[in-house]
């Protein structure tokens, strides 16, 4: 397989790549898969800011008056270019973020997806509606329209995909946008903004600048930002919301971490709950807000189960992005570090380890680790670990009798995502649905993987309602009342008054 080589372009706006001057940071970026792949070398500048975000003002005064069909058309040529070029950009996440080729690909595929289900689904969450004779001779109207310039800061995880579930509606609604990518994954950012670029887009509506902390907190705060769509850790998103907090007038759209549970109930399929939380549990090493945290499992099926589980894990296979492998690394040393940490300190808590992860010595020098499986007999809301996102492959597991005490333990963390359960009781599932504190509630199968067709967003530190997916499009407008009746006037009918 080639690997490409990819040049530093700078920052995007203006419908060009400018390369970046007096530069205030810069960073080098190598594959966790393999450390002596270099992937990309950036700079960034603050003072470069300020000229994006005036160019994305300038564009939204513009693109809010295309029509509808005009700004689809444009939309509709990004699908066409995110289809024809689905391999490379699967390349580029696979080495930034070291998920397998066969992950990667699904993200990549994801992009134009997205597309389609925005036009033929979406757009009907924020249709026109007319209502006649409101009041007295007076049509009223709902109309939705853009809410200006949006900032988009993305995280490393699902670089492409998650991103673009929030650039896609924004600019189909009639907003520009600017984005900050993760500064984990610079490259796969620039491949996107290439792909806008080539589709012709007016000058300003997409924009894209590299940064870390710093400049992610300019473009937040900076005067002609109106709104910001993070995806991101709840630590980022809660000082976001903090840096806000004088600023009510922009919107904020946060989606952020997980502390998901599923529960096994008694009568389910054991060797499918088994296979499904695997999965769950594991899956892009772990690094996916809806990964499974902690599996609580029926008195009656806990041995089985747990015996089980564990050894499953023997069939897990570990490795660099382009071999048929399952997990890849963890995404750099420190999440390296806090999954090594994190099991000690579960350990410290009462956890017995009954899987330990280490940091593997594979053949590519990588940031490569293995699962880790605990069991707690209790759940203690004192505990640090038990109620911790540690974003690395790793699950507790408890033994429940009770479904009562089994929600009380998922709703305790804080966190409101996802949540499983495994069973075929209907009363169950209603009860969950009522009981459990989370945004999304999957039944009979994994916490992982989600529909674009349905929304996406969490309660909590999950999330500060306002789900994405299915309905982005709704975060990405204003709803305005219009009250019309036409130039007649046959005068006054107010008591007291005469004209």
């Amino acid at each position: 397989m080639e690997i490409l080589k990819i040049p530093y372009k700078g920052f995007y706006f203006n419908s060009k790549f400018f390369s970046v001057k007096d530069a205030d940071d810069q960073w080098e970026v190598r594959s966790p898969s393999n450390l002596d792949d270099v992937i990309i070398n950036v700079t960034s500048s603050k003072k470069m800011l300020e000229d994006v975000c005036i160019c994305a003002h300038k564009a939204a005064a513009l693109w809010k008056y295309k029509s509808l069909e005009e700004r689809i058309s444009y939309i509709q040529k990004v699908k066409d270019l995110f289809i024809k070029r689905v391999d490379i950009i699967a390349q580029v996440i696979a080495r930034e973020t070291g998920k397998p080729l066969w992950e990667s690909t699904g993200e990549a595929k994801a992009l134009a997806a997205k597309i389609t289900v925005t036009i033929d689904h979406s757009l009907k969450l924020i249709k026109s509606e007319q209502i006649e004779n409101i009041l007295p001779q007076v049509t009223g109207i709902t109309q939705f329209k853009p809410q200006g310039v949006l900032a988009v800061i993305g995280p490393f995880n699902f670089p492409a995909h998650l991103a673009n579930g929030h650039i896609i509606p924004a600019l189909i609604t009639g907003n520009t946008v600017i984005f900050k990518a993760s500064e984990k994954t610079p490259a796969t950012a620039q491949i996107l903004a290439q792909v806008f670029h080539d589709v012709g887009l007016p000058q300003g509506v997409f924009n894209l600048v590299q940064g870390r902390h710093e400049l992610s907190k300019s473009l937040v705060e900076h005067k002609l930002i109106d709104g910001v769509l993070f995806t991101g850790s709840y630590d980022v998103g809660l000082k976001i919301k903090k840096q806000l907090l004088e600023h009510p007038e922009k919107l904020l759209a946060l989606e952020m971490g997980g502390k998901n549970s599923s529960l096994v109930w008694k009568g389910t399929n054991i060797k499918k709950a088994i296979y499904e939380n695997i999965v769950a549990s594991f899956i892009t090493s772990g690094q996916r807000c809806s990964c499974t945290s902690q599996i609580l499992i029926h008195e009656s099926m806990y041995d089985e189960f747990a015996e089980s589980f564990v050894s499953a894990i023997n069939n897990i296979k570990i490795g660099h992005w382009a071999d048929p492998v399952f997990m890849g690394p963890l995404i750099d040393k420190h999440a390296v570090s806090r999954h090594l940490s994190g099991q000690e300190q579960a350990v410290n808590e009462g956890g017995e380890l009954l899987f330990a992860g280490k940091a593997l010595d594979l053949k590519n020098n990588g940031h490569y680790v293995s699962p880790a499986v605990l069991s707690f007999k209790e759940h203690k809301r004192s505990s640090v670990y038990q109620n911790r996102e540690l974003f690395s492959p790793q699950v507790s597991l408890y033994k429940v009798k009770d479904f009562d005490h089994a929600s009380s333990i998922i709703n305790s963390s804080g966190f409101g995502l996802v949540a499983s359960l495994f069973s075929n009781d209907k009363v169950l599932h209603n009860k969950a649905f009522l009981d459990w504190k989370v945004g999304l509630l999957n039944i009979n199968r994994a916490t992982t993987g989600a529909s674009s067709r349905l929304p996406f967003g969490g309660l909590g530190k999950s999330g500060n309602h306002r789900p994405s997916a299915h309905f982005a499009v709704q975060y990405c407008t204003t709803p305005v009342a219009l009250l019309k009746n036409d130039d007649s006037f046959s005068g006054s009918n107010m008591t007291g008054f005469s004209f």
